[in-house]
């Protein structure tokens, strides 16, 4: 048989694996979900972004609570009671009911340690909002995180059941070859070991594929998840802005954990505005009224009488010794500011180290994603090659399963690199705290329709 005979058995030989390819990426199509609306499932069934979303609230109503402190107070008391008088000189024995009501209200006028109460209040807010933030920006990258292990794994699943076969075609052409003499036993053993392996494969990866869908439909509460995948040929997105200190400068000024270390340390410092309060006076307004009645006779005059009283006062407090308990609680509360500043120091240098590694970790995947491009178009003609070097007698059963082996690896690791290189622009957000849902409307374009 001459080259130009054996050239389309070769393509014939070659359309499995097309096939295998273009079923995998099309069969799951017709119910197929978008990041987006696997992320927007998320968001509503997700217990742990749900927690963080309650923990919000409720950290709300406690800052709430410290306004309590500077507003006017007010209460309503009342009773009645009988009280029984018994004199032995003169000798008189009676008794009599009494009742009374007070009305009561005051005002703090100065009070310097509600107010910074309420400053923290204030504070506990924004601490609040850069929590449920970085609840939300987590949220993101997990759902993004546990979409892409899915495509990764039914790409591999794929890869893994077009190189069986391949190798089940060229098992079969080996054993015709041995059949008809023109090779060895060699060559037909070893096809079947590589073919025996990849049955090995394909079990591994159905099981992978099933445990990756278990973990999505449990974090969006949809059952029987279906992603859909990258279209064919895709245009990774470039990192924008490409200057690291921008991100980094981004990050100092919007980053969730450096907004929360920034409230605790205010938090802190009015604590210690607190603490030294505690020497200083205190001044309230205060006014009540009360009425005091005796609907029977009584002890003295023997009739009813009531009496109503009113008071309007200032009320002065000044602390004079606490037995050194003041000073004690200034010290702990400026070591505590100390402690604060410290760690917004310590998060700002991890925030910036984590922003970095994001940005350059997205560099370097996106100049791996073009070699491994690259390296795909040479292995599927290096595998193209040495299927025709066996057909002339030129090469070996083994170049074939070897060039297999390498074309359906680079598939494997090119398509795994596309979906790092879009987690990693998600996470280079993250890092710099400007991540939103807005986010994956550009990852969303990038799926097929």
């Amino acid at each position: 048989m001459t080259l130009s005979q054996k050239l389309p058995a070769l393509r014939l030989s070659l359309l499995p694996l097309s096939m295998a390819f273009a079923l995998a990426g099309l069969a799951p199509l017709a119910q197929a979900q978008s990041l987006v609306e696997l992320y927007e499932s998320a968001r509503a069934f997700d217990a742990g972004f749900q927690s963080a979303k309650l923990q919000y609230e409720a950290n709300l109503a406690r800052a709430d609570q410290a306004r309590a402190g500077i507003l006017p107070t007010a209460g309503l008391s009342a009773g009645a009671s009988r009280i029984g008088v018994e004199n032995t000189t003169p000798s008189v024995s009676t008794s009599y009911n009494t009742q009374n009501a007070t009305l009561s209200a005051s005002q703090p006028l100065y009070r310097p340690a509600n107010w910074a109460t309420y400053s923290q209040g204030l504070r506990q807010v924004d601490l609040a909002r850069a929590q449920l933030e970085a609840a939300s920006q987590d949220l993101i990258v997990r759902a993004s995180q546990a979409y892409f292990d899915v495509l990764a794994a039914q790409d591999t699943l794929a890869f893994v059941r077009a190189q069986k076969a391949a190798v089940a075609e060229q098992l079969a052409s080996a054993k015709r070859n041995f059949e008809v003499g023109t090779s060895t036993i060699t060559d037909t053993r070893e096809a079947q070991a590589r073919y025996d392996l990849v049955v090995a494969q394909e079990i591994a990866a159905e099981n992978d594929l099933r445990v990756r869908k278990i973990a999505l439909d449990q974090l969006v509460g949809v059952t029987e998840s279906q992603p859909r995948p990258l279209v064919a040929p895709v245009n990774l997105p470039a990192v924008a802005p490409a200057d690291v200190a921008t991100w980094v400068r981004q990050s100092d000024l919007l980053h969730p954990s450096i907004r929360q270390a920034q409230s605790n340390a205010e938090i802190a410092n009015l604590e210690v505005e607190k603490a030294e309060a505690g020497h200083k006076p205190t001044l309230d307004a205060t006014a009540s009224y009360n009425v005091t009645k005796n609907p029977s006779s009584t002890a003295q005059s023997g009739i009813s009488s009531r009496a109503n009283t009113s008071n309007v006062g200032l009320l002065l407090n000044v602390p004079l010794f606490a037995g050194y308990a003041t000073q004690n609680r200034i010290r702990e509360t400026l070591a505590l500011r100390d402690r604060a500043l410290s760690d917004l120091e310590g998060t700002r240098r991890t925030v910036a180290q984590n922003v970095r590694t994001a940005f350059f970790g997205v560099q370097s995947g996106q100049g791996q994603v073009r070699a491994l491009e690259a390296a795909e178009l040479s292995s599927q003609s290096a595998l193209d090659a040495n299927r025709l070097g066996y057909q002339v007698g030129v090469r070996i059963n083994i170049d074939v399963l070897n060039s297999q082996s390498q074309l359906f690896q680079t598939k494997r690791d090119l398509a795994q690199a596309r979906y790092n290189v879009l987690l990693g622009g998600l996470r280079l957000r993250q890092a710099s705290g400007t991540l939103t849902p807005e986010d994956l409307q550009q990852v969303n374009g990038l799926l097929a329709p």
